[in-house]
């Protein structure tokens, strides 16, 4: 399925069961335009809402990730503080409430700003050898206000984050990996979005959609209020889980040493 008009900025693909969402500007970098954040909005959302997706792959075209947001066209809203989303959109920067379906992040290039909080709302991030990263919200005269402030310092450590919040500092994906930003580096772009694909695949193929989204909403039930909020469903969502149909195949398989079959009910 490709994107709606030959004007859009966000292309949308179905492979199987795996949503691709690939920024599409990239003569401007991918800087973000507000038609842009809406299409990815609009994308994102469909990966939610859909409950023939189970996972969702983020990527970019061209040579780079993103430049960041396209100030002359997103400054009002900058302004104003508000970013609208289209009806049925979802926060791409995930920050308008609970989520139940994986993403997979490929970056490559330049991963300036909001670029590196994308990054940290995804699940899983696979970074090219020549990512260049930079949080520089502080050199312009205003901060990380996708989630970089808090986001940052849990995945990759007070010290971590801060280094590179607070000085507006350039680094490379080796520092990214080191740091946690990415889980793993890949030659090259098309070798960081077949890489991530590829892993997108694993987790809607072999693994439990439903299995998928609770251990999610422990992880994040964890982060949000604490591992005692989460220990308290801990049990009672394993019953539940057991009690599916997906629950039951994969008991099957065990005993009868197969791979599972997964239905998501």
């Amino acid at each position: 399925m490709a994107t709606q008009s030959a004007q859009a900025t966000v292309t949308v693909e179905r492979k199987g069961r795996v949503l691709l969402m690939g920024l599409d500007r990239p003569a401007k970098r991918n800087a973000f335009t507000k038609d842009m954040l809406e299409e990815l909005a609009a994308a994102y959302g469909l990966l939610e809402a859909d409950d023939d997706l189970w996972c969702g792959v983020l990527f970019a075209h061209g040579d780079h990730f993103t430049g960041g947001l396209d100030m002359a066209d997103v400054s009002d809203e900058l302004a104003s503080g508000r970013f609208p989303l289209p009806e049925g959109g979802r926060d791409p920067w995930r920050l308008d409430g609970p989520w139940s379906k994986p993403v997979v992040a490929a970056a490559q290039g330049w991963v300036m700003t909001l670029g590196i909080e994308l990054l940290l709302a995804a699940d899983i991030r696979v970074a090219a050898r020549d990512a260049r990263f930079a949080q520089y919200e502080v050199r312009r005269g205003i901060y990380p206000f996708g989630g970089a402030t808090f986001r940052f310092p849990r995945q990759a450590s007070w010290g971590n984050a801060m280094r590179w919040v607070l000085t507006g500092e350039e680094f490379d994906a080796e520092e990214a990996h080191r740091i946690g930003l990415v889980q793993e580096i890949a030659a090259d772009g098309p070798g960081a979005v077949a890489r991530a694909v590829e892993i997108a695949a694993l987790i809607a193929e072999k693994s439990a959609p439903l299995g998928v989204r609770t251990a999610l909403n422990s992880a994040h039930l964890a982060d949000q209020r604490g591992d005692r909020a989460a220990t308290a469903r801990l049990r009672p969502d394993i019953a539940r889980l057991l009690t599916t149909a997906d629950g039951a195949e994969g008991i099957r398989s065990f005993i009868e040493r197969r791979d599972a079959v997964f239905t998501g009910r």
